[in-house]
């Protein structure tokens, strides 16, 4: 496949989000393996991580997936989305996640991604993140002896506090009773 190169007018184009450049290239971003129409209002890529295509086809062949906010192949299939905000969500539980960093990470609008996300999943962003940070400090609990602030700090939550709330609302148990339990049990 050729390499085409970001040229100071591509990258102004990208930069400045304009319309007359779509459909005379397409960017892709290596980190996220995203591609998008220079008109996207996404966050500005790092320039290093830029690449070139000409077509979005060949963004595609290379692996790269069309933009969800900008829609550079027309729009994207609702399911593939879902799993790319999962894949997200999988890969930063552990960090502060708000519904607009994620919408924004996924390329798409915040109320556009709670209300696709919940229709795909029957459940919010929010309640997935918390489902996935609960399966880790469960497994922290038992495999590590780590304090409980400890653990939620690790797996992202604001305060042990709020952690130990969450988590008796979800199992009707504390994390120290879990632990408890768990261990001997074993």
């Amino acid at each position: 496949m050729k390499k085409y190169p970001l040229t100071k007018n591509r990258w102004n184009s990208i930069i400045n989000n304009n319309q007359k450049a779509d459909k005379t290239f397409y960017y892709g971003v290596k980190t996220t393996k995203i591609f998008c129409k220079p008109s996207c209002p996404s966050k500005n890529p790092s320039k290093g991580n830029v690449c070139i295509f000409k077509t979005s086809l060949e963004a595609i062949n290379q692996g790269f997936r069309p933009c969800k906010r900008c829609q550079p192949t027309g729009s994207v299939p609702n399911d593939a989305w879902v799993h790319e905000i999962k894949t997200f969500i999988d890969n930063n539980y552990q960090k502060k996640l708000t519904l607009n960093i994620i919408a924004e990470e996924c390329h798409g609008s915040p109320f556009h991604l709670q209300k696709t996300f919940k229709k795909e999943c029957l459940q919010s962003p929010s309640q997935y993140l918390t489902q996935i940070r609960l399966v880790h400090a469960k497994k922290l609990l038992v495999e590590s002896n780590l304090t409980i602030k400890s653990i939620a700090i690790r797996i992202g939550f604001s305060s042990d506090t709020y952690f130990s709330t969450v988590f008796k609302h979800n199992f009707f148990i504390t994390p120290d009773q879990y632990r408890l339990n768990k261990l001997s049990n074993l």
